[in-house]
């Protein structure tokens, strides 16, 4: 099993691992900082014992490392890694972003999410909307730009199953999706705006984050309908 760094300090960028799987062109480690692509957020790059990491997969418990090149070091052996971070903060200011979007749409219209995907510094979500309402785009950014001037703070905890799924306030997560196995939940807290079980990587405050722009509004079918956006830098 990797035990995933990250889950707890997003911001580390550089650590140390022991190999404990090699195939053609993939590393398994016991510990890694680099995100593995899932729940809309794409993988890390970075560099993984001197080779390109290219991409980054969760299988069952254990995370994967495609690396460029060679020789791969082998099963047992210490290696060190270390992330681009560049990609890694801008992935984290746009997840972030969404969540903001998340919490800003519940609090003003009650609508849930149905999808979203995200690049380093753009993204796209779906909400439940049918239709959407009169100047929603302008809107929209109005709001989620104000909110993260407001520099909420982003905090992680760790909830035992039990408090997370009577918790009210996780009003846009279906918790009980969870596999029962799965007896401690990490919930996401946006201070005061939005509050999530999730396992992407986020930044410290919303103020990190710069500002949004609506780039497209879409019609993705009946009651589904698509924002588009960017991150800029304020």
């Amino acid at each position: 099993m990797t035990e995933l760094l990250y889950l707890r300090d997003a911001y580390l960028t550089d650590f140390s691992a022991r190999v404990v799987g090699v195939r053609d062109g993939a590393i398994a480690l016991d510990r890694t900082a680099f995100y593995p692509t899932g729940g809309g957020q794409p993988h890390d790059t970075g560099v993984l014992a001197g080779l390109p990491v290219t991409d980054v997969r969760k299988e069952g418990a254990d995370v994967w490392h495609t690396v460029e090149g060679g020789p791969l070091p082998a099963a047992g052996e210490e290696v060190s890694g270390s992330l681009d971070w560049e990609r890694r903060h801008q992935l984290m200011r746009t997840h972030t972003a969404l969540h903001v979007l998340c919490g800003v749409i519940w609090n003003e219209w009650k609508v849930p999410v149905t999808g979203g995907n995200m690049e380093p510094l753009s993204a796209r979500m779906d909400f439940e909307f049918d239709p959407l309402p009169d100047g929603f785009g302008p809107r929209i950014e109005e709001l989620v730009n104000e909110a993260l001037t407001h520099d909420h703070a982003i905090e992680v905890q760790f909830l035992p199953r039990d408090t997370a799924v009577q918790d009210a306030d996780l009003i846009r997560t279906k918790v009980n999706m969870i596999p029962e196995a799965v007896t401690e939940i990490r919930v996401v807290d946006i201070v005061g705006l939005d509050k999530q079980a999730d396992g992407g990587t986020h930044v410290r405050s919303t103020s990190e984050v710069g500002r949004i722009r609506v780039i497209k509004l879409e019609n993705k079918g009946k009651g589904n309908k698509r924002v588009r956006l960017v991150i800029e830098d304020r």
